[in-house]
């Protein structure tokens, strides 16, 4: 009947792994309310055609249209589950779409009599065919899917002695009307699902363009050293047979430019690794609030010394990673504080899953040994849901 029409889902392309999706706490809440307010405006057709099963006096055809609308109704809420779920592979999507095809097909001999012919029971379930075609579909398969369903509801109606035009216009104006609701609310959740993943490739790129600035640095200053270095040695190799003196002292030359080079080059990786504390943590709260996580920030007056704020902006990416990975937090805070002996950095979080103080402790507990080498400590609990974490450096010996 329509599987030509929808054969191919419309947005099997949109994947998303599940995981990016559960860490991001707006879109988590966005797939609930597409999936609700999709759900609603399908259960109000299928409730009108199952009233059908009420004005049926045959109970063999009752019995058959109640079986012909529970298919169709557990195939059709696969088929918009995996609409909305993009994390499921095309094939998956595939099959629950052609499952929705045959539920629609089958629907048709084990519906269309039944109420018929006071009441349109087929074609509450035909306007919900019509529905559904935007998110099942592409967009050019669209008209001809509804004008095939019209055809059948105008068919089912011819062959039960009822009115076609009304039962027609019934399909036509609750399916079209569900049909553009339908379409806005998953162009709505394409949106979202198109910005998240702008958002991931914006930070590959940040990364990407990162290594290149580095990689560029890096080019220059031993593209000259080594350049130099080799026409050295190259003279040295030279004057060894005629002048011993002349290619002793190219021979220290190259010494000194190669150990130059070697404390250039280490100065170069220093500034790469060298990460302003402020920066890093304005850049964790915006990632957590993009992530629909709300952050508050506090900061000393002062500037944190620069080796224990190396050993902070450490902490802070592994604990901010297990914030996104392995909570479901709402909220979180990242407080920095100082006087004369040590600096302390507290970060707290809800949503912590569990209560077992291993839960991710696999970094933290590496963390916990770097810091006790540099004159710190790291502890971290969990209370009633709260992951708290302390890191200590002391400033004095």
């Amino acid at each position: 009947m329509i599987g030509a029409a929808i054969a191919s889902p419309g947005h099997g392309d949109v994947n998303m792994d599940r995981a990016q999706v559960e860490r991001d706490l707006g879109l988590r809440r966005a797939r609930v309310v597409t999936l609700t307010t999709v759900g609603s405006g399908v259960l109000g057709t299928l409730l009108l055609a199952a009233a059908g099963l009420s004005r049926e006096d045959d109970p063999g055809w009752t019995a058959a249209g109640a079986v012909g609308i529970v298919l169709f109704v557990v195939a059709q809420a696969g088929a918009l589950y995996g609409a909305i779920t993009p994390w499921l592979a095309g094939a998956v999507r595939r099959r629950l779409l052609v499952v929705f095809v045959v539920a629609a097909v089958v629907s048709v001999p084990l519906v269309g009599p039944v109420g018929a012919p006071e009441w349109a029971t087929w074609g509450f379930l035909g306007a919900s065919v019509i529905g559904s075609v935007p998110m099942l579909s592409r967009w050019w398969a669209a008209g001809p899917a509804a004008l095939l369903t019209v055809a059948v509801a105008a068919g089912v109606a011819a062959w039960n002695g009822a009115p076609v035009r009304s039962q027609v216009t019934i399909v036509l104006v609750a399916g079209v009307s569900m049909a553009a609701w339908n379409a806005l609310q998953l162009w709505l959740w394409g949106l979202l699902v198109e910005a998240q993943r702008g958002r991931a490739a914006q930070g590959r790129l940040a990364a990407t363009e990162e290594r290149l600035r580095f990689a560029r640095d890096v080019h220059d200053l031993l593209g000259h050293s080594l350049s130099v270095i080799a026409l050295k040695a190259e003279l040295a190799s030279r004057l060894a047979a005629t002048d011993a003196g002349r290619a002793s002292s190219e021979a220290a030359e190259v010494q000194r430019l190669a150990a130059s080079a070697l404390v250039e080059l280490r100065e170069v990786v220093h500034g790469y690794r060298a990460v302003d504390l402020g920066d890093q943590i304005a850049a964790v709260e915006q990632v957590l609030r993009s992530s629909g996580i709300r952050c508050a920030v506090a900061l000393p007056p002062d500037d944190v010394p620069s080796e224990i704020a190396r050993q902070f902006v450490a902490v802070l990416r592994e604990a901010s990673t297990n914030v996104l990975r392995h909570s479901r937090a709402t909220w979180c805070t990242i407080e920095i504080s100082q006087d004369e002996d040590e600096v302390r950095m507290t970060m707290t979080n809800d949503g912590a899953e569990g209560a077992s103080p291993d839960r991710h402790s696999f970094g933290l507990r590496g963390l916990a040994e770097r810091m006790a080498e540099a004159r710190g400590s790291l502890r971290h609990r969990t209370d009633d849901g709260v992951f708290r974490l302390d890191v200590t450096v002391r400033t004095r010996p």
